[in-house]
């Protein structure tokens, strides 16, 4: 069958089963090259009826588009790819063998001898359906309802308001937030903690920030220059002291038979701040003991890590496991019996890629990378952005000058000891509260895959107030006169009177705490739409965030009818939601309270 008869029956499908096949505006462009590669302009109409059924469609656009995609053409987009949006959106295709064309039930012969077979099966939201198409998210399409973001009318502490005015999106401000405390956080190490699940925790974060190509990520990169200052400053004094170790070396060296009489030169650590993510398992681990155990991995493209890591010398994500709970890092080497270990280790990861990395980072939710990451997924950018400041501002510049204020502020913490942060009563309640919710949330849409991410986000999220009370204690210049600071209770009255206090009591004000607090949903839902990228463990099949999100708009008690309207205003597909319903009251995610379409959320 040629390529135009293919694409009618197609579009006589899809416009059955009323499927936006290109909800998306990567998904719009495609689907214009491939109905115009093939099928030249008598494709328009049938390109344009696809497009009709988003609730974006302006036809004098779709129209303009279709005309630019003839002229220009790409000759590697074929209408095999229409097929494929198609199979993703509820009219599912199952191709024998693959290539660029698809039909219905016939063998076809599309312009370039490729052979293709492919039935279209037609799917309606029918009660006994056991098997509806969901949405396939593994290649890492955008979510059906938007992603939430952070909220923008909270007041940060300095330098952080400072840094998200540098962006120019909601998304950006969320990823330089989420950044800056991670960066921050990474410099601060032992020096400042909380009391949680019986262990002390650091403000050591592993951020992982997913975005497809062209997104706007790449601002990220400015963060990295906060603490390059404190980096240099660390390799200057490592520089100095190798310096200074070569020349008594040659001392040593020359001194001839009255060696023997002279103490052995000891060379000294190679410290750093900024590792590598281009490492061996064993330099990542003779980094780090170099520098006591503290460090920041911080690239832009995941494939770093991840190819690192899969290297013959790599194998080293047991490190970032236990980086994230502070443990006893060593290694032992037989050739020259060197055995080295570091007590604590306080290691942070900033690190950015697109959908695609995710997976070749993390190779599914069992892996324990998935559940110890922060994850912030960014939408494509659907419009063009005016990059021209009218300032003529330089990002650089002024994220290094602030990496040079943030290099004096940390000679106060240094000086001062250990922080401690604490909790009142009230807020560890509500904070309990939270997460026990959003526990029984995520075991309703998702069963048990992301127990353990709700669990390391609470700690994560501990962390982050660590950050922020630091910060605001930073502000009023003395921190012996801040109102969020105290003496620990054992300190002597001998010391208290002169000022000679080690261990503070660090506590985080209520809209701080709050503050905090409402990132959680938020990083939650973004870790809901990382896990569809990832193969599938207790379920044979899974979408992304929306489920979640559908859930959480339903009221404890609901009908069925209720559950699939608000579906379908959310843009999810009624057969795809009746599954949901049916696979989460089967497994007693949820309760059907009469047997006749009535439904309660634990």
């Amino acid at each position: 069958m040629e390529p135009l008869s293919s694409l009618h029956l197609l579009t006589e499908a899809v416009r059955n089963a009323g499927a936006d096949i290109a909800p998306s505006y990567q998904e719009y462009i495609q689907l214009a090259f491939a109905v115009a590669t093939d099928c030249g302009e008598a494709g328009r109409a049938d390109f344009l009826a696809l497009c009709s059924l988003s609730p974006k469609y302006d036809r004098q656009a779709a129209d303009k588009l279709f005309s630019n995609a003839l002229k220009t053409g790409r000759n590697d987009v074929h209408i095999g790819t229409a097929f494929h949006l198609a199979e993703l959106c509820g009219v599912k295709i199952q191709a024998e063998i693959s290539g660029p064309v698809g039909t219905v039930g016939t063998e076809v012969h599309p312009p370039s001898g490729t052979h293709t077979r492919t039935r279209v099966k037609e799917v309606y939201p029918q009660e006994n359906n056991e098997s509806p198409c969901e949405e396939d998210t593994s290649s890492g399409s955008a979510p059906l309802s938007p992603l939430p973001t952070f909220d923008k009318h909270i007041r940060w502490p300095y330098p952080l308001e400072r840094i998200m005015s540098c962006a120019s999106s909601d998304a950006q401000r969320d990823i330089l937030l989420l950044g800056a405390f991670t960066t921050l956080g990474s410099t601060m190490g032992w020096h400042v903690r909380c009391a949680y699940g019986g262990k002390m925790i650091s403000p050591c974060l592993q951020t992982f920030v997913s975005a497809l190509s062209a997104s706007g990520k790449g601002v990220l990169s400015l963060v990295r220059l906060l603490v390059e200052p404190f980096h240099d400053e660390i390799r200057k004094e490592a520089l100095e002291k190798m310096a200074c170790y070569l020349r008594e070396k040659t001392k040593y060296d020359a001194l001839g038979k009255e060696r023997a009489k002279a103490e052995v030169p000891v060379m000294p650590p190679n410290k750093m701040f900024l590792i590598s993510g281009n490492n061996t398992g064993t330099g990542i681990l003779q980094n780090l003991m170099d520098s006591d155990g503290t460090g920041l991995i911080c690239e832009s493209e995941a494939d770093t890590i991840s190819s690192a890591i899969g290297s013959d010398y790599g194998h080293w994500s047991d490190t970032l496991r236990k980086a994230f709970d502070h443990d006893r890092l060593a290694y032992n080497r037989r050739t020259d019996r060197e055995y080295r270990e570091v007590k604590k280790t306080y290691l942070s990861v900033l690190v950015s890629g697109t959908p695609s990395q995710v997976k070749s980072l993390i190779p599914s939710a069992e892996n324990g990378l998935f559940s110890r990451k922060i994850f912030y997924y960014m939408p494509a950018i659907q419009h063009w952005q005016d990059q021209f400041d009218r300032n003529d501002r330089d990002l650089e510049e002024t994220f290094v000058q602030m990496g040079m204020e943030w290099k004096e502020k940390l000679k106060t913490i240094f000086m001062g000891g250990i922080f401690t942060l604490h909790l009142s009563d009230g807020q560890k309640e509500e904070f309990n509260r939270l997460f026990s919710q959003l526990f029984t949330r995520s075991e309703v849409t998702n069963g048990n895959e992301m127990s353990g991410s709700i669990a390391r986000l609470a700690i994560n999220i501990c962390r982050i107030m660590e950050v922020v009370a630091m910060l605001r204690v930073l502000e009023s210049g003395d921190i012996a006169t801040s109102p969020h600071l105290s003496p620990d209770p054992g300190t002597s009255a001998d010391n208290l009177k002169d000022h000679i206090i080690s261990l503070w009591n660090l506590a985080i004000t209520d809209e701080d705490f709050h503050a905090v607090l409402s990132m959680a949903e938020c990083l939650y839902r973004h870790a809901t739409h990382i896990l569809s990228f990832l193969p599938a463990t207790e379920v044979t099949r899974r979408s992304n965030a929306d489920r979640d999100a559908l859930m959480e708009c339903m009221e404890r008690q609901f009908t069925r009818t209720e559950f699939l309207k608000k579906a379908e205003e959310m843009g999810i597909k009624p057969a795809t939601a009746a599954t949901w319903l049916k696979r989460m009251t089967k497994n007693g995610l949820v309760e059907n309270k009469d047997g006749k379409g009535t439904y309660q959320k634990p």
